[in-house]
Order: structure tokens, then sequence, then C-alpha cells
């Protein structure tokens, strides 16, 4: 039986299934909608059939979870015994996950915080480790929320994709700066700023491009320490290398993890993604 605060989140945190287990955080799927099938992500679809999918240039949306899911995931999370519920989830400017996770929270047998953290993927996953180890430690909810609002002030998310279409297909990025970067044939560094995802530099190859990636990541880190995350879709072999790379220039790294992103990022990013997440402990 849980004896403290319990955390939510949803499944574009992207943390790994055994930090999830170990420190009991509960995550509430996303969909994504193929054709005419809604599937959940993590459980119904991998990220390798959605980037088929993307590469067949086949139908792919995305949608929040209902406000009843997070009802049951509150339900069920308050039986378990936690006195409280801490639900952090990406960014609203992306999704309408954290409006549907406040419309729950209002019938919940327990209190419920819902955090609209500004992040997406692990930048999102350390927000959600910060506000568990803050509850495992006896932290009330108010504690774990502003360990998780601290965590995110501190975290910063830059990546690449090889093409700024499918952001402009889902809505996540202007039709301005899209066909800009088409236009003059450049590849795309992005950021998080903000809760959006904005035009950081272009740069004219893929090569320079993730290298200058590496540079920013090494430089935001500096010699503080800090966890690294490099996500990727349909690129192991770049995500693999680049973290390498930073496995040797930052001096301060803590925990280095690598992992390909779920079908609900890849629809918006597309095959070729490589993105890194510097976050100071």
């Amino acid at each position: 039986m849980s004896r403290h605060v319990a955390i939510v989140t949803d499944s574009t945190a992207y943390l790994p299934p055994r930090t999830m287990e170990r420190h009991g955080i509960t995550a509430v799927p996303l969909t994504v909608v193929l054709g005419d099938q809604a599937l959940e992500e993590g459980t119904e679809i991998s990220a390798r059939s959605l980037a088929l999918a993307l590469q067949k240039r086949r139908s792919v949306t995305t949608s929040r979870p209902s406000p009843e899911v997070f009802a049951r995931t509150y339900r069920r999370v308050a039986e378990s015994g936690a006195p409280g519920i801490v639900s952090l989830h990406l960014s609203s400017e992306f999704s309408g996950t954290y409006d549907a996770a406040v419309l729950a929270a209002r019938e919940a047998p327990v209190p419920v915080r819902v955090v609209d953290t500004g992040m997406v993927a692990m930048a999102l996953g350390f927000c959600a480790l910060a506000a568990a180890e803050s509850a495992e430690a006896g932290g009330t909810v108010d504690e774990a929320v502003t360990a998780a609002e601290k965590r995110a002030a501190g975290t910063y998310a830059y990546f690449y994709v090889d093409t700024l279409d499918y952001l402009r297909r889902g809505g996540r990025i202007g039709a301005a700066q899209a066909l800009l970067g088409s236009a003059l044939a450049v590849k795309p560094l992005l950021e998080l700023d903000g809760g959006r995802i904005e035009l950081r530099e272009k740069v004219r190859t893929a090569t320079k491009a993730i290298a200058r990636l590496e540079e920013i990541v090494a430089d935001r880190a500096g010699s503080a320490q800090v966890d690294i995350a490099v996500h990727h879709l349909a690129a192991p072999d770049r995500a693999s290398a680049l973290a390498e790379r930073l496995r040797v220039r930052v001096p301060g790294l803590a925990d280095l993890h690598v992992s390909e992103v779920g079908a609900v990022i890849g629809a918006h990013t597309g095959p070729g993604l490589l993105g890194a997440v510097v976050s100071p402990r």
C-alpha cells in the first residue's frame, strides 16, 4: 500500500519502464490514430510501426486521453492508499492532455494537483522523477510540485529533424517557418521555449546540424551535474554516436538515457529525429 503522494504523468514522458516501476510512477497513454484505428501509445503501437506508416505517407494523427481515463486512473491510485496525487503532463501548447486531467481532478477522491510542465519527452520525465523523489522522501503534494517545477525551470530540450513538414502538418510549428526551411533547403535545429517548439537555428547539412546540436548541449551542460537524455526516431546509430560524444564532453554527467521516442511525438517529428534533453540535478 502506498503511503506517500502518488505521481501520475502521461505516455509522452518516455521514462524507462523499470524506472517507472521503481518509483511507482503511473503513465496515462495518449492515442495515435492510424487511418481508422485508434491505438494507445506504448501498448498498441510501437515507434517502429509509426515510422513505417509515416514513410508510407499514411494518415497519422494524435489524440489526448479522455477525462474518464484520467478519472479511472486517479481512483485506482487513490485506492492504493496515496493521500494525494501530483499529475504532471506535456505542454498544453501541444495537447489537450492537461485540460483533460484538470477536469478529472475535480472529481477525484483525493487531492490532485495537475501541472502543465511546458515539457515533453524526457524533459517531462525528469520532472516526474523529481516529484517522485520528493514524495519518496516524505514530501507533501505541494513539495512534490515544487520539486517538479524547479526541475522544469532548469531543463532544456533541443532537437534536429530531417524536415519540418510533420510539425507543420500537426500544427506544432508555423507554416511560414516550415516553408522557409524548405525553400532554403536547410536542416532545422529546434528547441522548447515557453512550452512551444521554436526554430533555434538553420544549418545547411544534416552532419553540421547534428554537430551543432552536440555543441549546444555540451555548452548548456557546462560543468554542472546534469542528467541527459538522447532521443531519436528510426535513427539509433545517430543517437548512440551522439550519446557517446556527450559522455566524453560533459564532465558533470550523472545519468545518460538513450531511447526512441514513442508514436505520439514521432507522429509530429517524423523519422530521423535526434534530440537531447539537459536537466541539472
